[in-house]
């Protein structure tokens, strides 16, 4: 599997997504950009670690990580491998006593895991092929300003795109098949003008 490293370019969450947090992935030495939907636990996750915030307490990212290192293990990387049916899939590389293990993950536990360990992000090149977009200018000049798990980051078309895929998912689920179409051309439209 060819893969693509990546690194974080900002979070988002605006009225447009419904309330639906984005993460957006940039390739490292190229100008695509990845948007994956995650859940409002796991954005605050990353941005809290982004941000250098300790909370009192482990959160659950953190109880993880800390499992693996007493257990004498090392994250190596973390790969969002595979887009089935909109749905994003991610393995966690961990090495242990020379070994290598892939757990399965979702990948906004992955990279929530990467962000503690300093391991590097990677995308299939098949994954960045289908749902990577190339940014217009216009988005390009705009400010990504801070990252925080609750303050809303403008990033108009990323933003749209996320929140469609989630809509299509959402209708897939709901075996809306004619809205999924409409939805995927949706899609195809804003990412083919780009």
């Amino acid at each position: 599997m060819h893969k693509i490293q990546c690194e974080i370019l900002g979070l988002s969450s605006s009225p447009s997504t419904g309330g639906a947090y984005a993460i957006l992935l940039k390739e490292n030495n190229g100008n695509r950009r990845l948007p994956i939907i995650i859940g409002a636990f796991e954005a605050q996750a990353i941005a809290l670690e982004i941000e250098g915030i300790k909370p009192p307490r482990p959160l659950t990212h953190d109880l993880l990580k800390n499992v693996i290192d007493n257990l004498g293990g090392t994250i190596i990387e973390v790969i969002i491998d595979e887009l089935r049916e909109n749905t994003f899939y991610a393995k966690i590389i961990i090495e242990v006593s020379a070994l290598t293990n892939e757990i399965d993950a979702r990948p906004s536990d992955a990279i929530a895991l990467a962000v503690r360990s300093q391991a590097p992000i990677f995308v299939a090149e098949s994954v960045m092929d289908t749902a990577a977009f190339l940014p217009t200018e216009d988005s390009e000049k705009e400010s990504l300003g801070e990252i925080t798990g609750d303050e809303q980051i403008p990033s108009t078309k990323e933003a749209k795109i996320a929140a469609l895929q989630d809509k299509l998912r959402e209708a897939l689920d709901k075996e809306e098949y004619e809205r999924a179409a409409k939805l995927r051309d949706d899609i195809k439209k804003l990412t083919s003008s780009n």
